[in-house]
């Protein structure tokens, strides 16, 4: 009788759990929203599939590629900055600063150049490993971080669906993060509804656009602009470039930047191109994070560029009279600056937690 009730029990047990679902593989296409923005060129190999994108969402939200369990991507790259960290350098795991401000991670399929400052990594699913590994980062390694991913049903459920089958391994996860990070995009500021014809720029704003757009001209001051655009270029304002962009002279230097990276004494201080979308909710600027302001940094292209040997030629240019700009100008080409902030960004639940 006993054995015949704890059957009874077990067969209702068993009736009242949930029943797990088996997780198949979906190549369902991810659809891009990208507004007026040119369609950008994703890699190959590693189309954007809704699963493949919501594995590498999990992944970027996940404590578990930390070696404490207490990190994730987003810890460093916040969605109310725009994917960057308000901090001058991000803690790692043991609370130690890293060596440069954390780039912002929107628009990434627009980057074909190589990524971070340095441009160190060619590809982002590339990028998307090293903070993992790095010991001023997570610190951990990435067959740690296999071993417990396996262990979760749902990330092997996840893999499935994403990639077919439920092998965990370190390039998958790449693919998945370079898959979530390729479908973060900004395509909503003030600046593209005024493209589109659906809001008005102030006065202000709209000559901050002329000068930002307009080229340097000292021989005719009233005419001259702040030429912002020979960098920052384009619908995602940059130009995927690597440029030294004066702020430091030659004895100064104290982070070479791409120069480590091609072994190019051409190269000695250029670091990335950043854009300029969002660019009022990614303070500080540049890549070791010395200006809190917007007003610095015009501030600094205006008249604080410093000479050396890789300066950028048309910064080089404005030496020794600086761009000419009124406090007028600069306010108004901050003004400017502040219509490319795209605040559905910092709100979108496709790019939040899914925990």
């Amino acid at each position: 009788m006993i054995a015949a009730v704890l059957l009874l029990v077990s067969c209702r047990e068993l009736e009242d759990a949930p029943v797990r679902e088996v997780a198949v593989y979906d190549a369902t296409p991810y659809a891009l929203a990208y507004g007026g923005m040119a369609a950008p060129v994703i890699p190959a190999d590693n189309p954007l599939h809704v699963q493949g994108v919501a594995l590498g969402r999990m992944l970027f939200y996940e404590r578990r590629l930390s070696r404490t369990g207490t990190l994730t991507c987003a810890s460093c790259h916040m969605q109310e900055h725009a994917f960057s960290d308000p901090r001058k350098f991000s803690l790692g795991v043991d609370q130690l600063p890293g060596k440069r401000h954390a780039m912002a991670v929107f628009n990434m399929a627009w980057n074909t150049n190589g990524f971070f400052w340095d441009g160190r990594a060619p590809f982002l699913r590339d990028q998307s490993l090293k903070p993992i590994q790095d010991h001023l980062e997570m610190d951990e390694s990435l067959a740690n971080v296999v071993e417990k991913l396996r262990k979760l049903p749902r990330y092997e459920d996840q893999f499935m669906r994403a990639f077919g089958s439920s092998d965990i391994n370190a390039l998958r996860i790449s693919l998945a993060l370079e898959q979530f990070m390729n479908s973060i995009v900004s395509s909503e500021s003030k600046y593209d509804l005024y493209l589109r014809g659906d809001v008005m720029l102030s006065d202000a704003e709209l000559r901050g656009k002329d000068l930002f757009f307009q080229e340097y001209n000292p021989f005719f001051p009233n005419a001259s602009g702040a030429d912002c655009q020979h960098c920052h270029g384009g619908l995602n304002f940059e130009n995927d470039e690597f440029r030294n962009n004066g702020l430091d002279l030659e004895a100064d230097l104290t982070d070479i930047g791409y120069e480590a990276v091609t072994g190019n004494l051409g190269d000695r201080g250029k670091f990335k191109v950043p854009t300029l979308r969002n660019i009022d909710l990614t303070a500080p600027y540049m890549h070791d994070g010395r200006f809190q302001s917007l007003e610095e940094v015009v501030d600094h292209y205006n008249s604080g560029i410093q000479a050396s040997n890789t300066l950028d030629v048309t910064l080089g240019n404005t030496l020794p009279n600086g761009l000419l700009l009124t406090d007028e100008d600069k306010a108004n080409l901050v003004a400017f600056l502040h219509t490319l902030t795209d605040l559905k960004l910092t709100t979108n639940p496709a790019y939040g937690s899914p925990f």
